[in-house]
């Protein structure tokens, strides 16, 4: 037997249990029910100054100004800022005209419950899309029953989810793997710039070391001794006059020759011909021109012919076609040698005094009879004064009419190349730290998917979108490709949106954005520019391609890059069993 204590405390439990459970009004979600625990009257939600009685509920007429009386019913699904005053008084600021419910509420026992709009409510059209259990038709309007299909709306809708979490569980992977690249990549720029660095600096030293080892080969150029230019004598130059002229008339005989040749075997082939035809035409044949072509013949063979071009004439030729050297019979080097003229430029050139000839000739014979060590210094010395009067004005510079040393020739090359590599490592590393310093998303995510395209067919034209590059339109018909925008900047945006079954849609709350502008002009129009909305997929796929306005696109993306960024988790709640 049960003790009085123990069925008091039983029965103190019940009431608790069965007041806790004392069920919601239709159409009212759990998050709402703290507003309807009162048993006699009903506060407005947004009203809080206005009370009616707990029976006017769900009676089929609005009597709060936010609707909030009536949560299983259409009646105050007109509610809107711009509905009249309730019941004619004047509005007042913190009285709402707007709905404090979100709609009705459809529990969808076996799947996961949803609020619908009110003008849904028994409107006599079953919503199995939005309230799968068919009580937003509970009055049968029209007669009109709706089934509870939860069971196999949530079995497939689970279904469906399950691969979507394979899919999003994929795409986490992947995208770990492509930030594990992104992380490569720019570990690859930063020791690049590191490398960089090291040869700049090592280039510079280069340079500096060059650049002395030039001015040491300059300085060695003007302290050289030029000698003048030879200068031939007046019956040198005559001479040089006269074989030039003997060249040219041996080069014109030897074309005449040549002429003359190929005139003795044309002649010879002609008589061939024409003895030929004396032999064998028919005397008796009445034909007064051919008649006439052989006795004519017959005189130009019987007179008596010159002789042109025997062997010994020939041989003459042969010997004067020859050149001087070879037949020694002119030796125009001895004609042709230049006037003695050798004088020291640093001499002359100094205006200090003119040595003859013969002078000049003695001062460089002069350095022959001195010891080797007092030739040596002597030559240093006078090329440390010479260069120390050029530098001073003094004396003017020389150059040689050959053409600068290739000491100094290659000393400038040197230097030049040198300087040609430090500038390129120097705009090598300009290029790779503004590259590290670029926006390219959460983690440089988009470091390893740069230049990377994805393509979609949609109507007449294929649309493409390369990473950070471009995005274009290509006509499937050929022709060429129309840039639709060049990558900008990195952003983001607020989407809401439902996302279809195959979960190939932007969802809801803030999204990563790619801004293509300044693309090829439109006719009549302004540039084209294309928006790239992005969101999480198992790989990147283009789902959406279309114009907001004219030459403005707006393109929806799935990819692994994205995902995990400002995505909301979508809620679960537990089926209200």
């Amino acid at each position: 037997m049960r003790s009085p204590i123990f069925l008091i405390f039983f029965g103190i439990v019940a009431g608790v249990t069965v007041a806790a459970e004392t069920p919601r009004p239709r159409g009212v979600g759990p998050e709402f029910a703290k507003y309807y625990k009162e048993s006699e009257t009903f506060t407005c939600i947004s009203a809080p100054s206005i009370h009616i009685s707990i029976a006017r509920l769900n009676d089929d007429f609005c009597d709060c100004p936010d609707g909030s009386d009536e949560p299983g019913t259409s009646a105050c699904a007109h509610l809107s800022p711009l509905s009249p005053a309730f019941l004619g008084s004047t509005p007042s600021g913190d009285i709402g005209t707007t709905n404090a419910l979100p709609g009705y509420y459809c529990k969808n026992k076996g799947h996961q419950p949803s609020y619908v709009p009110f003008t849904v409510v028994n409107d006599g059209v079953c919503d199995y899309d939005l309230c799968c259990d068919g009580s937003d038709e509970w009055a049968k309007v029209g007669g009109v029953k709706c089934e509870d299909h939860c069971k196999e709306v949530g079995k497939e809708w689970r279904k469906q989810d399950e691969q979507r979490q394979k899919s999003l569980s994929s795409a986490a992977k992947r995208r770990k793997e492509i930030v594990a690249d992104a992380e490569r990549l720019r570990k690859e720029v930063e020791d690049r710039i590191y490398s960089l660095r090291t040869e700049i600096q090592g280039g510079e030293i280069k340079v500096k070391s060059l650049e002395s080892d030039l001015a040491e080969a300059e300085r060695q150029e003007r302290s050289k001794v030029v000698k003048g230019p030879k200068v031939l004598s007046k019956m040198g130059l005559l001479a040089q006059l006269a074989r030039d002229r003997i060249e040219e008339l041996r080069d014109s005989l030897v074309e005449v020759r040549s002429q003359r040749d190929t005139g003795n075997a044309r002649i010879a082939e002609l008589e061939g011909i024409l003895s030929t035809f004396k032999e064998e035409y028919n005397p008796n044949f009445n034909d007064e021109g051919v008649k006439r072509a052989v006795r004519s013949w017959e005189d130009y063979a019987a007179r008596d012919k010159s002789t042109i071009g025997d062997e010994v004439h020939d041989r003459d030729l042969d010997e004067i076609t020859k050149p001087d050297g070879e037949t020694g019979a002119i030796n125009w080097s001895e004609w042709e040698e230049p006037e003695e003229s050798d004088v020291d430029v640093r001499k002359c050139s100094s205006g200090i005094s003119t040595l003859s000839t013969s002078d000049s000739a003695k001062v460089y014979k002069f350095e022959a009879y001195l010891p080797t060590s007092m030739r040596d210094w002597l030559d240093h010395k006078l090329r440390d004064l010479r260069v120390i009067l050029v530098e001073n004005g003094i004396l003017a510079a020389t150059h040689s009419p050959d053409g600068e040393s290739k000491e100094l020739e290659d000393a400038r090359n040197a230097l030049k190349a040198a300087q040609d590599s430090l500038n390129d490592n120097n705009r090598q590393l300009t290029t790779h730290q503004e590259d590290l310093e670029k926006d390219y998303g959460v983690d440089d995510v988009f470091r390893a998917l740069k230049g990377q395209c994805v393509s979609k067919e949609s109507g007449e034209y294929t649309y493409e979108l390369c990473w950070l590059d471009k995005t274009k339109q290509k006509s499937k018909k050929g022709g060429s490709q129309t840039t639709m925008g060049n990558f900008v900047s990195i952003d983001k945006i607020m989407v809401n949106d439902e996302v279809p079954p195959d979960g190939k849609g932007l969802g809801s709350g803030e999204r990563v954005a790619l801004r293509y502008e300044n693309g090829q002009q439109c006719w009549n129009g302004p540039n084209r520019s294309t928006l790239v909305v992005l969101a999480c997929a198992e790989k990147d796929e283009m789902w959406k391609i279309t114009e907001e306005e004219k030459c403005v696109y707006r393109m929806e993306v799935g990819t692994p890059a994205v995902c995990g960024l400002g995505e909301k988790k979508e809620e679960r709640p537990k089926d209200e069993l």
